[in-house]
């Protein structure tokens, strides 16, 4: 069937000369729209995770404007909806609660509702995995706009990291190093513009992953959000999607094996968030690709980490889209036979290669070449072990090279609360050597399994001069915090995973190089505790949070809903009238 001819799924509604298209051409008109916008013509979805309580996202009314002139000049017609929005600055306990609510909700919208393809407007941490999650589930033609990091932030004369500095600053003060005064000066000056955390934290990093999964235009990534060629590219998206509809260029085109592949590498390359792993996870079980952690070891390890950037290095975003951005990256990765699958298909109908082959790069010292790598090896480190029998991750790239094998004496606590508790006590028997373990901050243990991973060091052994230290935890921590910190350890402590059988005291060894992760104490002593274990009292009794906490998947296997797995298309739902 040709392009030409090719069914629209929006004639469903408005095709028919019958009861039910008058009623829903009718209901339509009361907007103001003419009858001709209904003949024929794609009708293009724009999915606004917009809000004033999501700051990363509080400029997606002005991007949405852009996208719509683009949906208009390709002769498309654009509707915009709103979905739930995922902001991780605001929202407690933490985002990563509601990103299966904001996927359920984008995969409804779209398939209840008369839309050809879904234009996907992301920023904040949650929002891209939420809605590709969603428009996966659908596998209709979606494409990505992302609203762009923010300007640098500045403090003293000198460019300061969003989320970043705040990590850096609350240790100097805790350090007695900096007063109040000091420390929250910094703070007007961090985010001084619209758009997401200006490292590369979990939104940049999730942006990049749409660009190298190819699920939107070149340059989607880094194109700070109050600059101009931000509003061109959502333009130009909008004219893209409306072709997308008539070459039927749905997801699961795009999101094959090959582009979780391409992605891996690049996370790798820009050093971006441990949390990448739980987000392509989750995707990629919604499109129906067999994703594994052991993919990031295969994949990923031995990637040398080229793009200079905090947490890990010394620049912010601003200057990575002036150094090139992430075609310049990918060009980069490619040229030395390190892309994966060059041939991978993108939204604009090229290859990731084709896009990014000839793509400029105007400053080395912020995407460095292969001989001078930020980090030799900067892919996630998959950590196995009888403390994480599902897996752990660390990024080398923010961790401190000679704490990567490491063996030292527990000092644990039971909970968020006991952390923050204990954790300045003068009295706390901990030292430099010590390994600080947190239990029950995993998905079903602080539901929705928060930021809380990154511990902040012993205020005495900061005032020592420590400024590392291995943690571990079933939690996930901020793209923008750093330090030699394990995360995501599966079975989670409320899971009955051996986290929750660790003492204090207890021997544990950290080698990255082998990726084990290991509690030195016999298989039958850890079956013995683990049986004596008693499961805290669940407090949560009903609402979306009882929800989670009844189907919510492991951090192995993406955190998704387990009755959220797989694509189940977007047929329409039967009609009522």
């Amino acid at each position: 069937m040709s392009d030409a001819k090719r069914p629209l799924r929006s004639a469903q509604w408005f095709g028919t000369a019958d009861k039910n298209g008058f009623m829903y051409r009718s209901w339509m008109k009361n907007q103001g729209i003419p009858d001709h916008e209904f003949q024929g013509k794609p009708i293009i979805g724009i999915c606004n995770t917009w809000s004033e309580l999501t700051p990363c996202n509080a400029h997606f009314r002005k991007i949405a404007e852009h996208v719509k002139k683009g949906v208009l000049e390709a002769g498309g017609f654009p509707v915009e909806f709103p979905v739930f929005s995922s902001g991780e600055s605001n929202l407690r306990p933490t985002a990563m609660l509601t990103r299966n609510l904001a996927s359920m909700d984008v995969e409804e919208a779209i398939r209840g509702n008369p839309v050809d393809a879904v234009v996907l407007l992301t920023g904040c941490d949650k929002t891209t995995p939420a809605l590709l999650m969603g428009a996966a589930s659908c596998d209709v033609p979606a494409i990505v706009v992302t609203g762009g990091p923010m300007l640098n932030g500045k403090h003293k004369g000198k460019d300061i990291g969003a989320g970043t500095i705040v990590w850096q600053m609350h240790e100097a003060y805790k350090a007695g190093q900096i007063d109040l005064n000091e420390f929250l000066s910094a703070e007007a000056g961090m985010s001084r513009s619209a758009g997401t955390c200006n490292t590369m934290g979990t939104a940049s990093t999730m942006a990049c992953m749409a660009e190298a999964l190819g699920t939107s235009l070149p340059h989607n990534a880094a194109i700070p959000a109050v600059d101009a060629r931000r509003y061109v590219l959502a333009h130009l998206s909008g004219m893209r999607i409306v072709d997308m509809v008539r070459e039927d260029l749905r997801l699961s085109k795009i999101l094959t094996r090959e582009a979780f592949e391409n992605a891996i590498r690049v996370n790798a390359a820009i050093g971006g968030s441990t949390n990448a792993v739980i987000h392509l996870k989750a995707i990629a079980g919604r499109i129906g690709v067999d994703l594994q952690l052991e993919d990031w070891t295969r994949v990923g390890r031995g990637t040398p980490t080229l793009v200079d950037l905090q947490p890990s290095g010394r620049f912010l975003m601003e200057e990575f889209y002036y150094a090139g951005g992430l075609p310049a990256v990918i060009r980069r990765l490619g040229e030395h036979g390190l892309l994966p699958n060059p041939s991978a298909l993108t939204a604009n109908g090229n290859s990731l290669w084709a896009n990014c082959q000839a793509a400029p790069l105007y400053d080395e010292a912020v995407i460095r070449p292969l001989a001078n790598p930020l980090v030799a090896d900067g892919g996630i480190c998959i950590l196995r072990g009888n403390l994480a029998p599902k897996g752990a991750v660390l990024k080398p790239s923010a961790a401190t090279p000679a704490l990567m094998q490491h063996r030292g004496r527990a000092v644990v606590f039971e909970n968020f609360e006991d952390y923050k508790a204990r954790i300045n006590d003068p009295e706390l028997d901990v030292d430099a050597n010590s390994v600080l373990v947190m239990k029950y901050c995993g998905p079903k243990g602080y539901p929705g399994m928060a930021e809380v991973g990154n511990m902040g060091l012993p205020a005495k052994l900061l005032a020592q001069g420590v400024t590392d230290m291995v943690r571990i935890s079933d939690a996930r921590m901020s793209g923008t915090a750093y330090g030699t910190v394990v995360l995501h350890v599966a079975p989670e402590a409320a899971a009955g995973g051996p986290l929750a059988a660790v003492r204090e005291g207890d021997w544990i060894e950290l080698d990255c190089k082998e990726g084990r992760l290991h509690l030195d104490i016999s298989a039958e002593e850890l079956a013995g505790r683990l049986a004596d274990l008693q499961a805290p009292p669940q407090l949560i009794t009903g609402g979306y949070a009882k929800l989670y906490l009844d189907h919510v998947m492991q951090a192995d296997e993406g955190c998704d809903f387990d009755f959220l797995v797989g694509c189940r298309g977007a047929a329409v739902p039967k009609h009522s009238h």
